[in-house]
């Protein structure tokens, strides 16, 4: 347990400067900002999926975490959102690079992630741009939520509120889910695994879901392993975001969406996987 308790304590820490840029930025462009510029950054977004796949590729799962804050805020859009959640690598690419994988299998694996997360982006964006526009959430609404009263406070002591409050409630959780997995065992979780077309993917997206950066330490050891394929594994770690669904659920308060976001992540895992699987990739 002991080992449970450091390992939930550094990961957790580790998101603290992407929580502390998050909430910095959110609360800036609410507090400084006039309405004018608000909409020129919310229109900008509509490259945000671009930039958003890029992003998600580097090896931490902070980046999903302040996304999924700066999308509570209506700073991102929901495409940019999903492109960050689908791209994100978290673990996978420090293991694959330690275990001393192929090169061009590393570049494959991150190239196949980060394009299916810009397209899923963009499309998403395209579906559901006008029902994003009408909705009005804000940072002052999250404090609202709260009842925070961070509109009597300056940026850096309404920052410092959010962060420390999102900060405990991410070590709560993880904690618990560590302490689950411990118990469980990874390996009796890695059993679940089959590389058969469609249910293997379904699996692999399910253990996806798991909010925690175990999910892509199982996924990518079971690839080295060969005991599944790198389409299975891809499908699986679409679908992992780390923490960042985790906050997307604590700070988003319409429960419906962030359901809905879930589901989409999880159909494009399923499909994703399943498609490579045919094209044996």
């Amino acid at each position: 347990m002991l080992e449970v308790i450091i390992e939930t304590l550094v990961d957790t820490l580790k998101l603290l400067p992407f929580l502390l840029i998050a909430y910095f930025v959110m609360e800036y462009i609410e507090h400084k900002m006039s309405d004018k510029t608000k909409n020129v950054i919310k229109k900008s977004g509509k490259f945000g999926p671009l930039f958003g796949g890029f992003l998600g590729i580097f090896p931490q799962c902070g980046f999903s975490a302040m996304a999924a804050n700066l999308y509570a805020g209506r700073i991102i859009t929901l495409g940019t959102l999903i492109a960050i959640f689908l791209s994100t690598s978290d673990e996978m690419l420090p293991i694959l690079i330690s275990e001393a994988a192929p090169l061009d299998v590393i570049i494959k694996i991150l190239v196949v992630k980060l394009i299916i997360g810009i397209i899923a982006g963009f499309i998403i964006d395209l579906i559901f741009r006008k029902k994003e526009n009408a909705q009005k959430d804000t940072i002052g609404e999250i404090c609202e939520h709260d009842h925070c009263h961070c509109d009597e406070d300056g940026i850096l002591k309404s920052t410092l509120k959010h962060t420390i409050s999102i900060f405990f409630y991410i070590l709560i959780i993880s904690f618990i889910l560590n302490t689950i997995i411990h118990i469980i065992g990874e390996e009796n979780l890695s059993k679940l695994m089959l590389n058969t077309p469609i249910l293997g993917p379904m699996i692999a997206s399910l253990i996806g879901l798991i909010p925690n950066c175990a999910s892509s330490v199982i996924l990518t050891e079971l690839f080295l392993e060969n005991v599944i394929s790198s389409a299975t594994m891809i499908s699986g770690l679409l679908v992992g975001a780390g923490v960042g669904i985790l906050i997307l659920f604590r700070v988003n308060k319409n429960l419906k969406e962030n359901i809905k976001i879930v589901t989409i992540l999880y159909l494009i895992g399923v499909i994703s996987g399943s498609l490579l699987q045919l094209i044996a990739f």
